[in-house]
């Protein structure tokens, strides 16, 4: 936990006082505890993350972003801008600037009972589902690449060769996606 902290942490200083755009990636492998996920789901829900940056740290944070909110025009000129002011700017950067990508299997009850217990986690994301592609598409693709000159081949001049590996590599894709299917009737993988 305390290494997902610091990492959190290094991102926050990026993605705040300097404004840069960063994207922390987690997939299942990857949380080796449940509390793992109760971190993300407050970043997603208020953009802080309860006892990761001390008092005098989140001082130090928000005066670092104080040059750029002053340079950005927000508030009265005349004013110097509070610590808690600062540190809300600071919050909205790092809510604008670092992104985090959930790579979650929808298989089993685990995705079910993160969504109950994780409610951010799903409400505060987009959700990509990555289904099976149609054949066609496939060979489109295929199409697209060896068209365009992405992967070069050479046929010497036979169109009809490259218009069948073209067939074949979509093929291909199709008949690795039905084995899979079939290995995981099989073998429930």
């Amino acid at each position: 936990m305390k290494d997902l902290k610091d990492a959190i942490k290094e991102q926050y200083s990026v993605a705040g006082p300097k404004g840069m755009s960063v994207t922390f990636i987690l997939t299942d492998a990857e949380i080796k505890q449940e509390a793992f996920l109760e971190c993300f789901n407050s970043f997603l829900a208020t953009g802080e993350i309860a006892g990761l940056i001390p008092k005098e740290d989140k001082e130090v944070l928000a005066l670092e972003c104080k040059g750029v909110y002053v340079k950005e025009g927000y508030g009265k000129k005349s004013e110097e801008p509070s610590t808690l002011t600062l540190w809300s700017y600071f919050i909205n950067r790092v809510r604008d600037c670092l992104h985090v990508v959930l790579s979650f299997s929808p298989v089993g009850p685990k995705f079910r009972e993160r969504a109950r217990r994780f409610p951010s986690l799903f409400s505060s994301c987009t959700i990509d589902w990555f289904l099976p592609w149609p054949e066609e598409a496939l060979v489109a693709v295929a199409q697209k690449f060896l068209r365009d000159g992405t992967i070069q081949i050479h046929v010497d001049g036979k169109e009809e060769i490259k218009n069948e590996l073209e067939m074949h590599m979509g093929k291909v894709h199709q008949m690795v996606t039905d084995v899979c299917g079939l290995y995981f009737e099989r073998m429930r993988r």
